[in-house]
C-alpha cells in the first residue's frame, strides 16, 4: 500500500475509534515509526477449558485482557455424555454473559481446549463424546449452543500458545512445552513454529509405551508413560499407599477425597514434609526426567518448559528429573538445553486458546470481507 492509503486507513480507524496509537517502534536510522494497535474491548472471545473434572470459562479481549476471570464448575468431561454436558455449560456461559452485561454481538467466537485426539480442521474430538448419536461435529454442536463460530483445540496445543506468544518460549526457535496434568502431553516449537502434525497429534508423549507388562492404560495400550507420570498416575498412587498403610499426612483424608485425590494436596502434604508425598513425587520426576531425555536427543530443544498441576511441585520434581536426564541423555545434547517452570499461572491455557481464536476468527473476517468486495473478472 502507498504511504498515502496507510495514513488515510490509520484515520479512519482512529476517526472509528477502533485503534490506537502504542507509543514508537525501532528505528534503522531515522525518525522512529508511530505503532497503533487495536483498543482494548474492541473484539471479546469466550475461552472454555475443559479438564477431566472441571470447566473453566473466561472471556477475554483483544489486547488479552480478562473481562471475566476464569471461573470454574465442576463438570467433568469423563463421565458426560455430549447432550448433557452442553446443557449445564450452557447455563453457565449464559449466566456469565448476563451477569456481565455480554451481548452475543460483542463477542467475535469462542475457543475451546480439551484433552485428546482433537482434529482442528474437521472439529472432531477422537477421545470423547464419542457414543452420541446427534450426527454433527463437536464444532459445531458447540456453535449451535452458543450461535458463535468456535474453534476447538488440544490443550497441549493451547498450554504451548500461551508460552510461545507470551511465556518463556516467546522469540525462541526450538522449544518444548511438556504438559504434565491429569495426563502429559507435548506442544513442539521447530524452527520458529508451533508444530501440530498432520491432523493436530502430534504430541501424545503420555501414549509411548515406557514399562515393559506395564498397567493398563485408557488407551488400551500397557505401561504408557501416563501410567507412571502423571496427574493421575500419581492420585492413583497416593491411594494405593493409604489405603494399604503407608504413614502420611494424607491419612487425614476422608473417602470421597481419597477416591480422586489432587496432585495440588499431594504437593501440599510434601510442601509440609511428608515424606511419602515427597517420595511419590520423586518418583514422578524420575520417570518423567527419563522421558525428556528422549526428548532431548530427539528435538535437540533450547528450552523444555514444565507447564500443568504437576510442574507446580518445583524442586520435588525437578531434582530427580535432572538425575534422571543426566543418567539417560548425552552431554553434549542436554547441556545445551535449559528446562524451567512455567511463570504464566494456572489459568495459562485460556491465554493460548484467546491467542489462537483471536487470531482464527479476525482472519476468517478479513477474508470474508476480502471475498465480498471482490469484482467478477469481465471476459
Amino acid at each position: 500500500m502507498s504511504t498515502p492509503s496507510v495514513l488515510k486507513l490509520i484515520t479512519n480507524l482512529i476517526d472509528e475509534d477502533w485503534i490506537e496509537k502504542k507509543g514508537y517502534g525501532v528505528s534503522m536510522g531515522g525518525r522512529k515509526p508511530d505503532l497503533y494497535g487495536l483498543k482494548d474491548k474492541k473484539v471479546l472471545i469466550i475461552c472454555i477449558d475443559i479438564e477431566l473434572f472441571h470447566t473453566k470459562i473466561a472471556i477475554v479481549d483483544n489486547n488479552y485482557n480478562y473481562i471475566v476471570e476464569a471461573q470454574t464448575t465442576p463438570l467433568p468431561i469423563s463421565k458426560s455424555t455430549r447432550s448433557d454436558f452442553f446443557s449445564i455449560l450452557s447455563r453457565h456461559v449464559q449466566d456469565i454473559l448476563k451477569a456481565h452485561n455480554i451481548a452475543n454481538e460483542q463477542l467475535i467466537g469462542c475457543s475451546v481446549g480439551m484433552p485428546g485426539l482433537i482434529d482442528s480442521e474437521k472439529g472432531k474430538s477422537y477421545s470423547y463424546f464419542l457414543g452420541d448419536a446427534e450426527d454433527i461435529s463437536l464444532t459445531a454442536a458447540f456453535e449451535k449452543m452458543l450461535n458463535l463460530p468456535v474453534i476447538i483445540q488440544n490443550d497441549v496445543n493451547g498450554s504451548s500458545m500461551a508460552e510461545f506468544t507470551h511465556g518463556m518460549a516467546k522469540g525462541k526457535q526450538n522449544a518444548l512445552i511438556l504438559l504434565m496434568d491429569w495426563g502429559v502431553g507435548l506442544g513442539i516449537i521447530m524452527d520458529g513454529k508451533l508444530r501440530k502434525g498432520a491432523c493436530g497429534f502430534s504430541g501424545e508423549l503420555g501414549h509411548i509405551p515406557f514399562v515393559e507388562n506395564g498397567a493398563l492404560c485408557y488407551c488400551g495400550k500397557h505401561g504408557c508413560l501416563e501410567t507412571i507420570a502423571s496427574g493421575n498416575a500419581l492420585s492413583e498412587m497416593a491411594k494405593e499407599g493409604i489405603l494399604s498403610g503407608k504413614n502420611s499426612m494424607l491419612n487425614k483424608l476422608s473417602k470421597e477425597e481419597l477416591q480422586r485425590i489432587e496432585p495440588a494436596v499431594i504437593i501440599e502434604a510434601a510442601n509440609k514434609g511428608d515424606q511419602y508425598a515427597i517420595q511419590l513425587l520423586s518418583n514422578i520426576g524420575t520417570y518423567m526426567g527419563k522421558g525428556i531425555a528422549v526428548l532431548i536427543q530427539l528435538f535437540n530443544p533450547e528450552l523444555i518448559i514444565l507447564s500443568g498441576k504437576i510442574a507446580t511441585a518445583k524442586q520435588y520434581i525437578t531434582l530427580p528429573m535432572q538425575q534422571a536426564i543426566n543418567t539417560y541423555c548425552m552431554t553434549q545434547i542436554r547441556e545445551r538445553t535449559t528446562i524451567v517452570s512455567s511463570e504464566l499461572g494456572e489459568n495459562s491455557r485460556l491465554l493460548g486458546y484467546a491467542t489462537t481464536g483471536i487470531d482464527h476468527f479476525l482472519e476468517a473476517c478479513i477474508r470474508k470481507a476480502a471475498k465480498s468486495k471482490a469484482r467478477p473478472i469481465q471476459q
